[in-house]
């Protein structure tokens, strides 16, 4: 059931993406205008975060299989705790962004960029949620799922990355 979800999730991304990608093609100026108010810096160590959280859950995964449990909780712990270093790191972004007057009604970059990245924000904080509940019971049957979602969240936003903050880059 897991790998339904995550490829209808990483299908609606996917569209996401290509319709950001076509939009550009229309309107090349003003997405690269608006990918210049963007803090690559700020999308560049997020992905870093993601990745290391990504490993972290993979390190849980195989101590639930091999049956520590403290690890798995721990581990887990590590990941979910990077997975809101991620949300705090991108809400700084937005409140940056917002106090600059650029939000949904700021253009097609601006309307694009929010929907995407709060999409894949509200998959963070979904991922984390799911992180701890695994953490409950850290058998292989209660962590997998989660951290097979998880990865999903660090693969779409390897794609996000890239596409949206660097691309539209002139």
């Amino acid at each position: 059931m897991i790998w339904i979800l995550i490829a209808s999730e990483l299908l609606v991304f996917g569209i996401a993406l290509a319709g950001f990608l076509a939009a550009r093609m229309i309107e090349p100026q003003l997405f690269a205008k608006g990918a210049q108010k963007l803090h690559a810096f700020s999308g560049a160590f997020n992905m870093a975060v993601l990745l290391t959280s990504g490993w972290a859950a993979a390190v849980a995964q195989e101590h639930s299989r091999t049956g520590n449990e403290m690890w798995t909780r721990l581990w887990l712990g590590v990941a979910a705790a990077l997975g809101c270093a991620f949300f705090f790191i991108k809400g700084q972004e937005y409140a940056d962004l917002i106090k600059q007057g650029l939000d949904t009604d700021s253009g097609t970059f601006y309307m694009m960029y929010y929907l995407i990245t709060g999409f894949h924000v509200a998959h963070v904080v979904f991922g984390v949620v799911v992180l701890g509940l695994a953490s409950i019971v850290p058998k292989p049957a209660f962590v997998e799922p989660p951290v097979a979602f998880w990865h999903m969240v660090d693969l779409v936003w390897v794609l996000v990355f890239p596409v949206v903050y660097l691309l539209p880059l002139p």
